[in-house]
């Protein structure tokens, strides 16, 4: 045990202002139902993650999964492969802000909107640091094509492997 609980405990911090199942009087969600739906979505691990590692796998690659492709980086890929130095990103279209099928949201938009912009500054940051330090970011969104991606993924790991 580290000292913090077992792997049941709860920890909230004391400014959250809420117990589990409450909701905050400063919460961004507009009501218990949606904070409770919002706090269910996964950062990691998602279908469309799962289902492109899966067919990786399957194609002979190996590959780190939310990790940090530059240590000195608080950010993370879905998939670092370090010897060739590529990283891919599986980009939801509400959350990155998808230039094809984001739709702002009807309730609270003008926080989602605001979300929005900063998770797409942050990606856009994220893949200038990359560059300029030899990294290749593959960014697929949850719409593509699975099949298309893993060839592409694999074509491009296997030629900067290469090189």
């Amino acid at each position: 045990m580290n000292g913090l609980g077992s792997a049941r405990t709860v920890l909230l911090s004391p400014d959250f202002g809420c117990r589990v199942g409450a909701m905050s009087e400063a919460s961004w969600a507009s009501s218990a139902a949606t904070r409770r739906s919002m706090q269910s979505n996964r950062s990691r691990d998602t279908a469309p993650e799962v289902s492109l590692r899966r067919k990786l796998h399957a194609a002979g690659l190996r590959y780190r999964t939310c990790a940090r492709p530059l240590p000195d980086v608080r950010r993370t890929t879905d998939l670092v492969f370090r010897s060739s130095k590529v990283a891919v990103e599986v980009r939801g279209c509400f959350w990155h802000g998808c230039p094809n099928h984001y739709k702002p949201p009807v309730t609270n938009d003008s926080y989602w909107a605001a979300k929005a912009a900063r998770n797409v500054a942050r990606d856009a940051d994220t893949e200038r640091r990359l560059e300029e330090a030899g990294w290749l970011l593959i960014v697929v969104w949850e719409h593509d094509d699975v099949d298309v991606a893993v060839n592409r993924i694999a074509q491009l790991v296997r030629t900067r492997r290469s090189v």
